[in-house]
């Protein structure tokens, strides 16, 4: 190729992007904030105003995003459920149950767990909170009751299981005593807890577990 023959155009190169990017950044900051003020401070005392400063972002930007205050601690203590109390995957029932109940106990024992657990107890004297409440509970059952739906397609419920129930009487006495703090969780309470709900849904005796 001489000195007076064209170049040859080179390749465009593609624009490398960082994943996420900024939006995804910016929600983060806004959650990790706003579960940070619940853990410290509780649900009462939690503002957009205060999230917003301690996320460093505008006010505007969380209103932007949630709209209201309530949609905020919504997805922050979904947030933080889906992260802290995953639902698992044994291949069976006792194990899934007892997984999930020794999650819920870890997860109600950090300063974030614990406000969850008063938010809920409080959501009654505030509708629009008691509305985020119900909103976080349904979306909770609906992911957690995968495992007795997994149950019963293997024949270790029946088919007739009150999946609200058997997840309520598994959850309702650890989350007690995270809110009266009268008592210690043992660290076998969670499959105690497990071994009594499933004599219930199944009539069976469970061997104790060892």
């Amino acid at each position: 190729m001489t000195e007076h023959e064209p170049q040859p155009e080179s390749e465009p190169q593609p624009v490398r992007r960082r994943p996420g990017g900024r939006a995804a950044r910016v929600r983060q900051a806004v959650l990790d904030a706003a579960a940070q003020v619940l853990a410290e401070e509780g649900v009462d005392r939690l503002t957009v105003a205060g999230v917003a400063a301690r996320a460093g972002v505008n006010e505007t930007t969380v209103y932007r995003r949630w709209g209201t205050r309530e949609k905020l601690v919504l997805d922050a203590m979904l947030t933080g459920s889906n992260e802290g109390v995953p639902v698992p995957d044994t291949g069976a029932v006792r194990t899934d149950l007892a997984a999930f109940a020794r999650a819920l106990a870890r997860y109600l024992a950090t300063p974030t767990g614990r406000s969850v657990a008063r938010a809920a107890a409080l959501s009654a004297d505030d509708p629009d909170l008691a509305e985020a409440w119900q909103t976080f509970w349904h979306s909770r059952l609906d992911q957690a009751g995968a495992i007795i739906a997994r149950a019963v397609d293997r024949g270790e419920l029946p088919p007739d299981t009150d999946t609200a129930l058997a997840l309520e009487l598994l959850c309702a006495p650890l989350q007690t005593r995270c809110l009266l703090g009268h008592r210690p969780d043992e660290p076998d309470l969670p499959e105690r807890l497990t071994d009594l709900v499933l004599d219930g849904l199944t009539g069976k005796g469970q061997s104790p577990h060892p």
